[in-house]
């Protein structure tokens, strides 16, 4: 049993420390409320109460004190909870949404406006979010019956994006949850491209080596003492293991220049050499397909930033194209022109042929791996659809860029905007 006496002198203990921290306090207001007494003329009864609650004011626990300051305390620390939630928010690259246990949003960051449009507080994520996946990962946080979950979820409009969304609760002391939306459609891409990279490059090898492999069976069966077909079916099987070379060179190539995108190269180069340097490599080609390569090259020097041979791979391959697909027009043209367009003066390579042209819906995508206006015609010619994709990534590196114009009919302009020194 606890010893009561103990109890009140512990009682009194803190009553009299509380008063002895009070003192100059309760002295001060003594002194005023006697003053208020002695010229005031009022009731002897207003200053005794006065003096009453002065001291039980002093007399009061300090816990009630504690409680108070831990109720204003509690008040600013919710009020910087939530501004600091909004400042981390609005830090965050990714669109991001807290929204709150009916499921209605409390606050949205600026990438989340941009991504989804429309978002208010107080709109509903269920009417906003109606895709089912969607939906049963807010039911599922809401309800508590999971801490934190991620879905795929695919946006439809303006463009369609797919995100990684993830969903969790803020804390156990606030009905608050986060949506945050990680962009996965770049990746999607690469993945997509790299699949189809893959599958084109095996079904461009497959066919000459079944071509190789048939004409090997039958040399060694029907055509064994035909020298004639033998002749014949060898001068193809050279033909065909020269596309696979041209191939695999293209091929590790374009996998040089990916591996190094973003490599600035550091010397200069002498564009008007190169580009001679060019045509004197392709007359023989022009000579065979009856062509006449004419040169309209601006005076002065003309020098641009640059790897000396990736510049002449990107114009062999332009001028080479000319004359393969173009000798329809008898003769192609070559021009080197400065560009004084403000902040992006620089040197233009055009490359023009006269030929049938590319019609409007190939212009696009004439740039991708493996992709031809004209299947037949690009394997005729000996083409591995990888040319220009190869001068799409070396221009890339160099800072530069391709245009392309062109009109049925009318041939082709390739041109090729070099940034000056």
């Amino acid at each position: 049993m606890v010893d009561t006496g103990a109890e009140r002198r512990g009682a009194m203990e803190a009553v009299a420390a509380r008063l002895r921290r009070s003192r100059w306090l309760l002295a001060a207001a003594i002194v005023a409320v006697l003053s208020v007494y002695a010229f005031g003329g009022i009731s002897i009864y207003v200053p005794l109460l006065a003096l009453v609650l002065l001291v039980a004011a002093a007399m009061l626990p300090a816990d009630v004190e504690r409680q108070s300051a831990d109720d204003a305390a509690a008040i600013e620390a919710g009020g910087l909870q939530r501004l600091s939630g909004e400042y981390l928010a609005a830090a965050v690259a990714d669109p991001l949404i807290i929204f709150d246990r009916a499921a209605t949003i409390v606050h949205a960051n600026a990438a989340a406006f941009a991504a989804f449009g429309g978002l208010a507080p107080g709109m509903s994520l269920s009417l906003k979010f109606r895709a089912p996946e969607m939906q049963a990962l807010l039911d599922g946080i809401v309800s508590g019956t999971m801490a934190s979950d991620v879905v795929d979820y695919t946006e439809k409009l303006p463009v369609e994006r797919t995100y990684r969304v993830s969903a969790s609760s803020v804390g156990h002391a606030t009905d608050l949850y986060v949506l945050v939306f990680k962009d996965q459609s770049e990746a999607r891409r690469i993945d997509r491209m790299r699949a189809d990279f893959i599958a084109n490059a095996s079904h461009e090898l497959r066919t000459p080596l079944a071509s190789i492999a048939g004409f090997i069976e039958t040399l060694r069966g029907p055509a064994r003492g035909d020298p004639a077909a033998r002749d014949q079916f060898l001068q193809i099987m050279q033909n065909q293991t020269g596309r696979m070379a041209r191939l695999i060179d293209d091929l590790l190539s374009l996998s040089r220049l990916e591996m190094k995108p973003y490599l600035g190269p550091g010397t200069e180069v002498d564009l008007r050499q190169t580009i001679e340097s060019v045509i004197d490599s392709l007359g023989p080609l022009a000579s065979e397909n009856g062509l006449v390569i004419e040169r309209d090259f601006v005076d002065g020097p003309l020098s641009v930033p640059g790897d000396r041979d990736e510049l002449f791979q990107v114009f062999e391959n332009l001028l080479e194209n000319a004359c393969k697909y173009g000798q329809s027009g008898g003769h192609v043209t070559v021009s080197i022109a400065r560009s004084e367009d403000g902040q992006n003066a620089g040197i233009d390579v055009t490359i023009r042929d006269y030929g049938p042209g590319i019609a409007e819906e190939h212009i696009p995508r004439i740039t991708e791996r493996f992709y031809r206006v004209d299947v037949e015609s690009s394997r005729a010619q000996k083409g591995t659809g990888l040319g220009l994709s190869i001068v799409k990534h070396i221009l890339t590196r160099h800072n530069a860029r391709l245009s392309i114009k062109s009109e049925v009919g009318k041939g082709a302009a390739f041109t090729v905007h070099l940034p000056a020194r």
